[in-house]
């Protein structure tokens, strides 16, 4: 694990920094040390914020000095990272994700095909092959930044956004794959959709993809489609 760089953001928080990029192994060092803190669960541990390259680490001051409150916390991960018997992190859970792809689940299939150079059959089954990992959430609650996307299905945004976006729509941004969890406007490239209820305020658990989780998205007809958003 590389040395991180550690940024004060307000009064109750630690940004501890692995890079400036988009990379799957800061990423993965990311969901790393996240998953040691929640492992260990410190008494001025609050809240945890994972992003492509950085960790936002929110502790309550009542269990450090007000006054060196960062220094605490940043040491408390500073050992928590030299330590080799905190190093294994277990898989995280498998998440397979129905799809239907293109027609009025998917509007830019046809086209991003076009673009790619290749056949709509042939962008389907290389957007459902890899085994994706949920980078971090953002955008909206319950949107999943998805790395693992085959390089060679990397689109441009639309350069007009869609002022509409179905929830559920399967999409494409740049070299990033994503699920919009609910109706919104976007500007991703939409390739299908998918039934399942990404974010549920109802539930325990509102989001069901959570940073860290690797997703693999299965192809399914209309039918199932129907079927499954049909199903409680």
């Amino acid at each position: 694990m590389s040395t991180p760089r550690f940024e004060p953001l307000g009064d109750d928080a630690l940004l501890v920094r692995f890079g400036e990029r988009i990379e799957a192994e800061t990423n993965a060092q990311v969901h790393t040390l996240a998953a040691r803190l929640r492992d260990r669960s410190p008494p001025w541990l609050r809240d945890l914020v994972p992003a492509y390259a950085s960790l936002a680490v929110f502790f309550d001051t009542d269990h450090a000095p007000a006054s060196d409150a960062h220094a605490v916390v940043r040491e408390s991960v500073e050992a928590l990272l030299a330590d080799p018997s905190s190093r294994s992190v277990g898989d995280t859970g498998l998440h397979e994700i129905p799809v239907c792809y293109g027609g009025e689940y998917g509007e830019d299939l046809i086209d991003a095909a076009q673009t790619l150079g290749c056949d709509t059959a042939s962008l389907i089954a290389r957007h459902s092959a890899p085994v994706y990992t949920v980078a971090m959430i953002g955008f909206a609650p319950g949107f999943p930044y998805l790395l693992g996307l085959d390089p060679a299905l990397a689109l441009p945004r639309l350069a007009t956004p869609c002022t509409r976006v179905p929830a559920g729509s399967v999409a494409i941004g740049g070299a990033q794959a994503g699920i919009y969890p609910r109706e919104s406007p976007g500007g991703w490239r939409l390739l299908g959709r998918t039934p399942a209820m990404l974010f549920d305020a109802g539930r325990a658990q509102p989001a069901l993809l959570q940073p860290g989780d690797r997703v693999r998205f299965v192809p399914i007809d209309e039918a199932t489609f129907r079927h499954l958003a049909a199903s409680p």
